[in-house]
């Protein structure tokens, strides 16, 4: 941990506590987890409908189309 020893963390712990209190740390690790909970479950459903679509209609022919954008004379 560098040049901060287990003590030095303690003291940290006991002023946030301290500071914070209980109860609202748990209203944060709550909502922290909650959030990271709803995340994994957004990266599963991506997932699933990456896999879904990932039939041989959504493949690319892997050619690559090259063209030239003019613009417009306005007259």
């Amino acid at each position: 941990m560098g040049t901060w020893s287990i003590w030095h963390w303690l003291v940290v712990l006991l002023i946030v506590l301290l500071v914070f209190g209980t109860k609202k740390l748990r209203n944060i690790g709550a909502d922290l987890g909650g959030a990271v909970r709803g995340f994994k479950d957004g990266m599963k459903q991506s997932g699933d409908d990456k896999h879904s679509e990932s039939g041989p209609s959504a493949q690319l022919s892997g050619r690559t189309i090259e063209g030239e954008i003019k613009d417009k004379a306005k007259t």
